[in-house]
C-alpha cells in the first residue's frame, strides 16, 4: 500500500521560511512525479507546485519566486522550500501523487495523498 508521509510544518512569522518533506513508501516519485496542494480554512484546495517525472517543475503564480520544489531520488523524498512566507500562505499542505500503470502511463487523478501538515504564518 502506497503511503505519503509529510513533515516540516509549523508556525513562523511573516518573512520566515519552512521546509516541508514528503517521503513515499512503496512508490517512486520518478514515475509520475508529485504535487503539493494546500487548503486554507473555508477555501478550496489549491495546487501549489508540481514536479514531473522528468524533473521539470511548475508553480502557482501566488508562490512563484518564493517556493521551490525539489526531489531527492535516493531518499525518495520531495521537498517544498518555502521562503518569504506571508500570512496568506497559512494552510494545511498536502503532497499527492498519481498511480503509475507502467510504461510511463499515469492516472489523470491524484490517487495518493499525505496526511497534511499545518503551516501557520503570523503577520
Amino acid at each position: 500500500q502506497v503511503q505519503l508521509v509529510e513533515s516540516g510544518g509549523g508556525s513562523v512569522q511573516a518573512g520566515g521560511s519552512l521546509k516541508l518533506s514528503c517521503t513515499a513508501l512503496r512508490y517512486m516519485f520518478n514515475t509520475c512525479g508529485m504535487s503539493w496542494f494546500r487548503q486554507a480554512p473555508g477555501k478550496e484546495r489549491q495546487l501549489v507546485s508540481s514536479m514531473r517525472s522528468d524533473g521539470s517543475s511548475r508553480n502557482a503564480d501566488s508562490i512563484e519566486g518564493r517556493f521551490t520544489i525539489s526531489l531527492d531520488n535516493a531518499a525518495n523524498t520531495v521537498y517544498l522550500q518555502m521562503n518569504s512566507l506571508k500570512s496568506e500562505d497559512t494552510a494545511v499542505y498536502y503532497c499527492a501523487a498519481r498511480q503509475h500503470y507502467g510504461a510511463g502511463v499515469c492516472d489523470t487523478n491524484f490517487d495518493y495523498w499525505g496526511q497534511g501538515t499545518q503551516v501557520t504564518v503570523s503577520s
